[in-house]
């Protein structure tokens, strides 16, 4: 353990997966509520889009999403978000994360949005909100609060897809690194229980702290 811990970059790899949970937590909350906003919307065509968006993203693999950024919208469009390989499948990676959890984080809102009762959307048209300021000053607020939990959890699920960028990234995250590792040095349970316990150090304490932060912040109804 010790020769491995000295010859590969176990903490960088997993540096880099902070880094990309990090970045795509950001982007799949900002897509994702733009997401959710076209779901409630009251024009029907924005609701499709939404709608669109949520069930073909959700049942599409993110290995294929993966995959066919690099293979297919990087080599074959031609399409390069740097010079470099290496950080154009990093990011790549980045998007692909956040535009899959995304989906996820859509529909999280939006059942925060069905808690709210209606009377509260139309005591906001009454006093003459359109529709965009009803969203941001009344129900997106308590759409955030009522949706901790299940954000959490796809936050949660975020930091473990990370794995699959592997598949792109190569050694340059946890699990590419770990596939190395078992490669080069054969298969090893001490390995194995080390790079979990590295991905149950990043999980458990944002599962606590959300449980927590839902518990005090839920809208007393």
């Amino acid at each position: 353990m010790g020769e491995i811990l000295r010859e590969y970059d176990i903490l960088g790899a997993f540096w880099v997966t902070i880094q990309l949970s990090v970045l795509s937590a950001i982007g799949s909350l900002l897509i994702g509520t733009f997401m959710a906003v076209l779901r409630v919307s009251p024009i029907a065509v924005l609701r499709l889009i939404g709608t669109s968006y949520v069930n073909i993203v959700r049942n599409t693999p993110l290995t294929l999403l993966m995959v066919s950024s690099v293979l297919g919208i990087s080599f074959i469009l031609g399409v390069t978000l740097s010079e470099d390989l290496a950080r154009n499948a990093y990011w790549w990676a980045v998007i692909m994360l956040s535009v899959y959890h995304a989906a996820f984080v859509c529909e999280a809102l939006r059942s925060g949005v069905n808690t709210i009762p209606a009377g509260q959307a139309e005591a906001a048209r009454s006093i003459g909100l359109t529709f965009g300021q009803s969203l941001t000053q009344v129900l997106l607020p308590q759409a955030f609060r009522g949706s901790i939990a299940p954000l959490g959890s796809t936050l949660i699920a975020l930091i473990k897809n990370t794995t699959v960028a592997a598949v792109i990234l190569g050694t340059a995250e946890a699990a590419g690194l770990l596939a190395e590792i078992t490669e080069n040095e054969g298969a090893s349970l001490p390995t194995f229980f080390l790079f979990a316990l590295g991905f149950v150090i990043l999980t458990l304490p944002l599962g606590i702290l959300f449980t927590n932060l839902s518990q005090r912040l839920a809208v007393k109804r």
